[in-house]
């Protein structure tokens, strides 16, 4: 199982390009980081880890403080978190965020 992140910038209508983001897993009520990551020229992180993924609770945490400051605006939201649940089927899941500095939206589904 695998886990990818899709970035889009609201105010611009394109990819969020340098957006950081990190993957955590939860182990008996915390959260421990999987990896760290930044979306490519497409606003994706294909794959957080090379590595397969065992099913259970992962949550995103998208750094639009940082992504947002880096073009002149302040976020209101400075970390988007995503807590998803994830199972063996599909193989591939994928987060998707629309971004702007005072609203997000999201996706999650599998990857075709």
């Amino acid at each position: 199982m695998r886990v990818s992140l899709q970035a889009l910038d609201g105010i611009y209508g394109k990819p969020a390009v340098g957006a950081q983001a990190r993957l955590e897993f939860a182990v008996a009520g915390q959260w421990s980081k999987v990896a760290h990551a930044t979306t490519n020229e497409d606003g994706v992180i294909a794959s957080f880890v090379d590595r397969q993924l065992r099913p259970g609770l992962y949550r995103v945490v998208v750094d639009s403080d940082l992504y947002y400051s880096g073009l002149g605006f302040t976020a209101a939201y400075p970390e988007i978190v995503i807590s998803v649940r994830v199972s063996v089927e599909p193989d591939d899941h994928q987060v998707s965020v629309v971004l702007t500095p005072y609203a997000y939206s999201l996706f999650f589904g599998d990857r075709a």
